[in-house]
């Protein structure tokens, strides 16, 4: 029979997995496609590309059992490809009117 040493406390841990915590780059995804659509043509290009980045960071990282985000940086990557196209057509306007 094998033997195991316990410790106070060993089986509370053991029930109890670690709480799931949300990725920086999940963050900085969801607060760049928003400020994606609050910017001009070239500024929200800019942003959308970082919210397609770290959204990517984001998905890749919540594929871990400990962190969360996974559909925040889903959701981060859908709003920076249309922040690209809301860029382009703003940036299409500008060029149209000057």
């Amino acid at each position: 029979m094998l033997w195991m040493a316990y410790a106070p406390g060993m089986d509370e841990q053991a029930a109890t997995p670690p709480k799931a915590k949300f990725t920086i780059p999940s963050i900085i995804a969801l607060v760049a496609a928003v400020l994606s659509f609050m910017t001009g043509a070239i500024a929200g290009l800019i942003l959308a590309i970082i919210a397609i980045c770290f959204g990517l960071l984001g998905v890749l990282l919540s594929f871990s059992s400990r962190r969360r985000g996974g559909i925040v940086s889903t959701l981060s990557l859908l709003a920076g490809f249309v922040g690209i196209i809301a860029a382009v057509i703003k940036a299409i306007g500008w060029f149209t009117r000057h």
